[in-house]
């Protein structure tokens, strides 16, 4: 079985393969989508990444999310019910541990809207801290290949505090 956490370089084509996806959920969803934004590491140039295009998008209220699983269904995305996360719903592109897609749909202005975008901001705005990151990432990838929530827990505490710091600062 390959590893569940397998990093690459950056590739500039994902910016691209997001803009297309944006076009795409901007067509199924119409005004429904508030806003549609490129995150996660693969928005981050330079930083190396699982090559999982991460979209967020933003609605007025996240009961409306529940509509969009059938439209977005003829576009291969799939539903994914995550209970640990309920200010959050989740469609995967693509099949289980080979997604090619994740989108994360959030109520405008929540915290976890806002923390997206805060920690992909601040990250594009400080290369010290995408070397760091990279290099955190790379280290837990090779221990904890075989076990991606491990390798995703063990990243929060990094990612928490460059929350805590764009908040700090008021950082937009």
């Amino acid at each position: 079985m390959p590893p569940e956490v397998k990093l690459v370089d950056y590739d500039p084509q994902w910016a691209v393969q997001f803009e297309l996806e944006r076009a795409i959920l901007q067509e199924i969803l119409g005004n429904k989508a508030v806003a549609i934004e490129h995150i996660g590491s693969t928005s981050v140039q330079g930083l190396a990444a699982k090559p999982i295009i991460d979209i967020a998008l933003a609605v007025k209220n996240l009961t409306e999310a529940d509509a969009f699983i059938v439209p977005l269904q003829s576009f291969d995305y799939e539903y994914v019910p995550k209970e640990d996360f309920p200010a959050r719903r989740f469609f995967r592109k693509g099949e289980w541990r080979k997604g090619t897609h994740h989108l994360h749909i959030y109520e405008e202005g929540s915290e976890e809207w806002e923390n997206k975008l805060l920690f992909r901001n601040y990250l594009r705005n400080f290369p010290d801290l995408v070397i760091q990151y990279a290099d955190l990432k790379k280290k837990l990838a090779i221990l904890y290949a075989e076990d991606r929530s491990v390798y995703t827990a063990k990243k929060d505490p990094f990612i928490q505090e460059i929350i805590r710091r764009a908040q700090n600062e008021r950082f937009e």
